[in-house]
């Protein structure tokens, strides 16, 4: 049975968060990001957070093969109880259950930071992260059409929210 643990990512996994993330950039479907991370770009985003951002990481037997984040809404302060969450995990890992595992474990951190309004984006041709957002409290807002282009496609996202108390 593999050892799960869910904790909050230092310095020193910056390099496996990048490598993760970078499949996603490849793969495309879940970011509209087109550059690749180097861990030097990982750890100036988690230089720059505020006290209330944060990137968990999840381990599988001492391996980190997953990793979420909760980062600011925005630097406006009428916006400071509204944060975005996202979840990434290497593809080999993906449909067992781990993106359910971290979600939930990132959820509870908003709650801890106070959090009151969390915002999910997700192309909209990606089902199953939006039937797992909703799973786990996510509600549809809207779509925005036609947000994005990679590749000379068009793409819309699916906003998400889960409102804490």
């Amino acid at each position: 049975m593999d050892t799960e643990l869910i904790r909050e990512a230092t310095l020193d996994d910056c390099a496996v968060i990048a490598s993760i993330y970078n499949e996603h950039i490849k793969n495309g479907g879940s970011t509209m990001d087109r550059e690749l991370k180097s861990p030097e770009h990982i750890a100036k985003w988690m230089n720059d957070f505020s006290e209330r951002e944060l990137i968990q990481c999840l381990e599988m037997e001492g391996e980190v093969v997953g990793w979420g984040i909760i980062k600011r809404y925005s630097d406006r302060e009428g916006y400071k109880y509204a944060c975005e969450t996202a979840v990434y995990l290497r593809s080999d890992k993906l449909r067992m259950g781990l993106g359910t595992k971290i979600k939930r474990s990132i959820i509870e951190k908003c709650r801890e930071l106070d959090y009151h309004h969390l915002v999910a984006k997700i192309f909209t041709s990606n089902k199953a992260s939006i039937e797992y957002n909703r799973k786990l409290g996510y509600e549809v807002v809207g779509n925005q059409r036609e947000i994005g282009n990679i590749d000379g496609k068009w793409l819309d996202v699916t906003i998400m929210q889960l409102l804490l108390y």
